[in-house]
């Protein structure tokens, strides 16, 4: 269990986790570059903590969903190729002969 505190736009606290200690804070400044981001890319129009907030949790659910599409993607590209059985099946068949004819 680890504990960590935060300290983002304006709020601060602790909380307690079961992941590991560096793995938290490496999602900790992930978001805090996601929330630099957003005050930098908005100008002056978004300078609330909460909408400053809820615009990178938007952006982190648009990262997400496109790498849950690219995955997808791959799942059927693969889906697509010739049974990998098969092909297994074939190599041994091919190994099997080819010790026949080395014996």
């Amino acid at each position: 269990m680890s504990k960590l505190r935060i300290d983002i736009l304006g709020t601060a606290f602790s909380i307690d986790a079961r992941a590991d200690e560096a793995y938290l804070r490496l999602l900790l400044e992930n978001y805090r570059k996601m929330t630099d981001l957003v005050e930098l890319n908005s100008g002056a129009t978004v300078t609330d903590p909460l909408q400053v907030s809820v615009m990178a949790g938007i952006m982190l659910c648009d990262e997400l969903y496109k790498e849950k599409k690219k995955g997808e993607t791959s799942k059927r590209q693969v889906s697509e190729l010739p049974d990998m059985q098969e092909f297994e099946r074939r190599t041994l068949d091919m190994i099997a002969r080819i010790e026949q004819v080395v014996n």
